[in-house]
């Protein structure tokens, strides 16, 4: 296995859940910018692992990914499997108007002819990108993750809110699990990173409301949503995102945000200024990525965990 700058924590904890350890590599810029990479393993025949989220920055972050997996193919990998745990893009999925990129098509093609033979992804934020790729993609859930947090911590009068007609298939899968009600954010996005909530589909009145969302950027999304649901009579606001993206002024948005608890996972490393803010919480993903490259080493079955867990 080894590891991109922008993951190298996660990827540490990966390592000691596999009680491995990480190959030895060098990741810097040449005096002009350039990305130098060195691989200093053997790696011939090897089934290997590039653990990377496409973090800030994001372009810096994609070359790393697709010079670490040339120089892997170059020196005879058997098998290059991307762990990419934040896919950087997906929202540029399509053409939503004239003369634009279909960017995560791009970046699917950049990944194949880097010679990946397969992507590790969590919550992409359009699924149907797996599509883009002439190669196994694994897109796992962090449910498995958040199921048991939202159990222990919101166990009863609980309303779980998708913050957009989009999300509403992955808040209902929760709510299916946890006998919950079901809440749905009415938003109108007049330009990029600006979301104003018209109107709530659902009862959340005197109710403990959890926001469940892929990703946090600018935070509008999330602080229109929880202002909507404190207006409509929410007793309590939470908020359970997996990507903890935070662009701009999300962090100081979310501190003066009506949100009690905002809970990520380690899938992006927290900016600064978001450290030691006292109701972000960051859960790990380490343990399902382990079992995700265990089981395809080794060939095994992993569609457990694509499932929610009871």
């Amino acid at each position: 296995m080894f590891s991109g700058n922008a993951s190298r924590e996660l990827a540490e904890d990966i390592a000691i859940c596999l009680r491995s350890q990480l190959g030895k590599r060098v990741l810097d810029k040449y005096p002009d910018t350039e990305t130098r990479v060195e691989v200093h393993e053997n790696v011939r025949g090897a089934d290997t692992f590039i653990i990377q989220s496409i973090a800030r920055p994001v372009n810096d972050s994609i070359m790393e990914v697709i010079l670490m997996a040339d120089a892997l193919k170059r020196a005879s990998a058997y098998r290059i499997t991307a762990v990419i745990p934040y896919f950087a893009y997906a929202r540029q999925d399509r053409k939503v108007k004239p003369r634009v990129p279909i960017s995560a098509k791009l970046m699917a093609d950049l990944l194949c002819a880097s010679g990946i033979d397969r992507v590790l992804t969590m919550d992409l934020h359009a699924a149907q990108i797996q599509g883009f790729f002439d190669l196994p993609v694994d897109n796992l859930y962090a449910s498995p993750v958040f199921l048991p947090y939202i159990r222990e911590h919101f166990s009863d009068n609980l309303v779980v809110v998708a913050p957009d007609a989009g999300g509403v298939p992955r808040a209902r899968a929760y709510v299916d699990h946890l006998h919950a009600e079901l809440a749905l954010i009415d938003k109108r996005r007049d330009e990029p990173g600006k979301a104003r909530a018209i109107s709530i589909v659902g009862e959340v009145s005197g109710k403990r409301a959890v926001i469940l969302d892929d990703m946090v950027d600018t935070g509008g999304t999330l602080v229109e949503a929880a202002k909507a649901l404190e207006k409509n009579g929410a007793s309590e606001v939470h908020a359970i995102c997996t990507h903890p993206v935070l662009s701009g002024p999300a962090v100081q948005r979310l501190k003066d945000a009506p949100i009690e608890s905002l809970v990520f996972t380690d899938t992006l490393p927290l900016p600064t200024e978001a450290e030691g803010v006292a109701k972000i919480k960051v859960l790990s993903t380490a343990t399902l990525f382990c079992k995700a490259i265990h089981s395809i080493h080794f060939e095994e079955s992993i569609s457990s965990l694509f499932e929610l867990r009871h």
